[in-house]
């Protein structure tokens, strides 16, 4: 349910509202617009059906919401949220670029990177320090060591840090180092995680699950924001089909699916979404032209010798011509 308060409602009116859903056992969440304040009532479905609002001073109107998702519904909040990350903004005119490396491999590797796509436009910086690999064979990240090369070049390029979390064990330690905590496709509905990040005050970058539906990549979302965290931003990255021409099918249909059902912003990466470097800079436009708040994008200065994903990374030459294009799409969508 949602409780719509009158645009005359006093702070007062506000508080009897909150102190009566609380005495159902029920959680509040407020979002407050430009016209109205929304109370959203979260918690048992059937304390929810007892709860009557409407004669309430200062309420306008109460709606029941159908859908499982309420806090990430646009219902909620029909205003469009903006992340802001330590001063730059997902979700609003300019867009969000994050780009670097599958993996952290050396300094050498992320400080040649950095410098590439912060000269390209990137504002972010992103690079795995902790991989969940297919096989247990694979290169599964440098841990700590990786977290701390991020925030030290993130730093000397000033850049924000967007890394991958992948354990609940480590949200604290993830938290001291990145900027914005990435879920990971194989962890979108590994639900103590999501709660875990939720508790915690950092932006969380969901990635949609390898045959996630939309509904659920939704609800995933609502386990992020009712634990409190409102900073949550959707990533489109391809979904498993029966192609096998590339690594996943990009859904960009998705992006005006989540501009429909939700407030939260929602950025693309067509590395994963399609596997082939080749194909990286045409589906980036037409990210941009499908209405996305932004991209991720894996970059690599030697992707021949990468320890992972060099298939799908961009070389700087190649990243720098897909942002020439990126911001003349920008441009013409009425983005920066």
């Amino acid at each position: 349910m949602i409780v719509v308060m009158s645009r005359s409602a006093t702070e007062e009116n506000l508080k009897n509202v909150e102190k009566r859903i609380e005495s159902f056992g029920l959680k509040c969440h407020l979002s407050v617009g430009e016209q109205r304040t929304i109370v959203g009532v979260i918690g048992d479905k059937k304390k929810i059906g007892e709860l009557e609002m409407g004669a309430m001073e200062g309420v306008e109107k109460t709606v029941r919401i159908t859908e499982k998702y309420k806090l990430v519904s646009r219902e909620f909040k029909p205003e469009n949220t903006v992340v802001d990350v330590r001063g730059v903004k997902i979700g609003g005119e300019e867009l969000a670029v994050i780009a670097g490396p599958c993996s952290v491999e050396s300094r050498e590797q992320l400080r040649e990177t950095a410098e590439a796509v912060k000269n390209a436009g990137a504002q972010f910086l992103r690079g795995g320090a902790f991989k969940p690999r297919t096989s247990p064979y694979d290169f599964q990240g440098l841990a700590e060591e990786g977290l701390k090369l991020l925030r030290e070049i993130g730093d000397e390029y000033d850049l924000r840090v967007v890394t991958e979390i992948v354990d609940v064990n480590d949200v604290e330690l993830v938290s001291k180092y990145a900027d914005v905590l990435q879920i990971g496709a194989r962890n979108m509905q590994n639900f103590r995680l999501l709660q875990a990040v939720g508790k915690g005050n950092k932006p969380v970058l969901l990635k949609r699950g390898l045959a996630a539906t939309i509904s659920e990549w939704l609800n995933a979302a609502e386990y992020i924001m009712s634990e409190g965290n409102d900073d949550v931003i959707f990533c489109e990255r391809g979904i498993r089909t029966y192609e096998t021409f590339t690594r996943n099918t990009l859904d960009l249909s998705a992006v005006v699916a989540i501009k429909e059902q939700s407030h939260l912003p929602i950025i693309v990466d067509p590395s994963h979404g399609t596997g082939r470097w080749q194909m990286v800079q045409p589906m980036a436009r037409a990210a941009i032209a499908a209405g996305a708040d932004g991209l991720i994008v894996e970059v690599h200065p030697h992707p021949e010798v990468a320890l992972s994903d060099g298939d799908q990374s961009l070389k700087p030459k190649h990243f720098k011509a897909m942002m020439e294009d990126v911001k003349k799409i920008a441009s013409a969508m009425g983005r920066k």
